[in-house]
C-alpha cells in the first residue's frame, strides 16, 4: 500500500500514458442508460482495469450551429472531439463524441457524466451516454 502511494505521488512505476490515437483501444465499460449509476456500469465491466488510464468518451447530440461552442467549452476541461459523421439525424441534431484520457472511478465518471449532460442541455442537445476505452 505504501509503495503504491509512493509511486502515485512521485509518478514512478505507474502505467504508461494512453495515446487516444492507438488502434488497439476497445470499449471496456459503458452506459447509455440515464438510470444506471456509473458505479454499477463500472462494476459490471469485466475488462476494465481501474488503475490504468482510459479514453473516456461522451456521446452527445447537438444542433449543428452549436457544435463549435460546445467543443470550445469542453476543451476547457481537456476534452477534444473525435471524428464522427457530421450529418444531422432525423431530429436535426449532429452526433458529437467528446473524449479525454483520464483515470476513471465511479465518482469522477458520475461528475463528468453530469457535466456533459448539463453542457448538452444548455445547448439544446442531449447526452446519450458514455464509454471508456483501454488497450485490448
Amino acid at each position: 500500500m505504501v509503495t503504491r502511494l509512493w509511486r502515485r505521488v512521485f509518478g514512478r512505476g505507474g502505467p504508461p500514458p494512453l495515446d487516444p490515437a492507438r488502434t488497439d483501444l476497445v470499449v471496456v465499460a459503458s452506459s447509455f442508460d440515464d438510470a444506471e449509476a456509473c458505479s454499477a456500469a463500472l462494476a459490471r465491466a469485466d475488462a476494465f482495469v481501474a488503475d490504468h488510464p482510459v479514453l473516456l468518451r461522451h456521446h452527445l447530440r447537438i444542433p449543428a450551429a452549436r457544435l463549435a461552442e460546445v467543443g470550445a467549452i469542453a476543451a476547457q476541461d481537456g476534452y477534444e472531439p473525435a471524428e464522427t459523421d457530421a450529418r444531422a439525424g432525423e431530429d436535426g441534431l449532429v452526433p458529437l463524441i467528446l473524449r479525454r484520457v483520464q483515470t476513471l472511478d465511479a465518482l469522477h465518471c458520475a461528475q463528468e457524466r453530469s457535466r456533459m449532460a448539463g453542457l448538452a442541455q444548455r445547448h439544446d442537445g442531449f447526452a446519450d451516454g458514455w464509454d471508456a476505452m483501454q488497450p485490448a
